[in-house]
């Protein structure tokens, strides 16, 4: 049974959260050749699979690693993507007086567990051709919008035709602020009080490095 986006209820999962996601989704890009699906992972990746199950479209990964701010991990600072993208939240930056030392110490630690998770997921195969094509970015939700906002920026060096971000839950003001980066936000259910992702869903347990590769081989 899919959870109704309008009610307040949590999504039972990941996967149910990407069904609900692909329906609305389907009705523009289901069966076109030009779709790639490319999840956040992990979070991103059960709810990714269903989207790319329900629009007969690839799937694949696209890395972006948060920078936390030291102590307080859970906020971000800024967020790192393929590519060599660096985003920066200036608000938070300015407002704590983070040094530069210290935001350049958080991002090599980043880039090294960005460059793993590639190396795991991937292995030696190339990442796919976006030029031309519409490259619809999907997680399990947005919060603050740091890693969507790198991976639009990053995916956007790339040339495709068309950036669409789809999500299942989003906070309504990340939401409203991705729509002036991306072509298209897609977020199935915008809750007002937001108060966090994981709130929205009743099994929000974190995804694992195994379950990433046993989806991307399916697709």
């Amino acid at each position: 049974m899919a959870a109704n986006p309008n009610s307040q209820r949590p999504f039972r999962d990941r996967r149910e959260a990407g069904r609900v996601l692909a329906a609305h989704l389907a009705p523009r890009y289901r069966n076109r050749s030009d779709v790639l699906v490319l999840a956040l992972p992990r979070g991103g990746v059960p709810v990714g699979h269903e989207v790319a199950c329900a629009l007969v479209a690839p799937l694949d990964v696209f890395v972006v690693r948060k920078l936390g701010v030291p102590g307080h991990e859970e906020f971000a600072m800024g967020a790192i993507a393929s590519g060599g993208v660096q985003v920066l939240n200036e608000e938070a930056v300015q407002g704590l007086s983070i040094p530069a030392q210290v935001i350049e110490s958080v991002a090599k630690r980043e880039q090294a567990e960005l460059e793993r998770r590639e190396r795991e997921y991937r292995g030696a195969r190339p990442f796919p051709d976006v030029r031309d094509r519409t490259a619809i970015l999907v997680d399990d939700g947005l919060a603050t919008g740091a890693t969507m906002l790198a991976a639009v920026k990053a995916v956007r060096l790339m040339s495709p035709a068309r950036v669409v971000v789809g999500v299942p839950v989003g906070s309504p003001a990340t939401c409203r602020q991705l729509r002036e980066e991306a072509d298209e936000v897609v977020c199935a259910a915008e809750p007002e009080p937001f108060v966090a992702v994981g709130a929205w869903y009743a099994d929000f347990s974190q995804t694992s490095d195994e379950e990433v590769r046993e989806l991307l081989a399916r697709r």
